[in-house]
């Protein structure tokens, strides 16, 4: 391979005052250096459109609570709620019935636009195993819920909904905030 010459500016001194006038300096850099150096900045750029297609692959996610204000993503969650519910006064642990076990805990669900549970995730225990596994349990029977509306879907990939529920003393089972 043969070199290539670069010329690269360098200060000179002046013949004046000193100052710093340019002179050109030549730089040997091979044809092999220069192709090396092209096929890494083809790789950075490789690299970076790979990283920039899986940003945008990545799911939208949306977090809601129990006093979401926005219309469209309170009438998904009362609903949701609503069946939550339904399904954990039908399926009561037996088991915290027996022990006398009452308390509350925090969860997050993680519902995808088609209605599928992503996952679920105990915030706040409530100190009782039993009650938090029937928690989980209980929004795993419910599922699948109903798939998004239009505008949501439009919005959104994943809604994370943070509720508090409670085992009451009357063996019931709700959703408060």
């Amino acid at each position: 391979l043969q070199s290539q010459p670069v010329i690269e500016n360098t200060p000179a001194p002046s013949a004046n005052n000193n100052e710093a006038v340019a002179q050109p300096k030549k730089l040997n850099l091979s044809t092999a250096d220069l192709l090396a150096s092209n096929e890494e900045i083809s790789r950075s750029e490789a690299q970076i459109a790979r990283q920039q297609e899986d940003y945008q692959r990545r799911p939208r996610r949306k977090s809601v609570g129990i006093r979401t204000q926005e219309y469209k993503f309170a009438i998904y969650v009362e609903a949701w709620r609503q069946k939550v519910e339904r399904i954990g006064n039908l399926n009561y642990p037996a088991a915290a019935r027996e022990q006398k076990l009452y308390g509350n805990l925090q969860m997050t669900v993680y519902i995808k636009s088609d209605g599928s549970l992503e996952k679920v995730e105990i915030r706040r225990s409530s100190g009782h195993r039993v009650l938090d596994d029937a928690a989980r349990r209980i929004v795993e029977l419910a599922a699948p819920y109903a798939p998004f509306p239009e505008d949501i879907r439009k919005e959104v990939d994943v809604l994370d909904i943070t509720r508090t529920w409670t085992f009451t003393k009357e063996d019931s089972f709700n959703g408060g905030d």
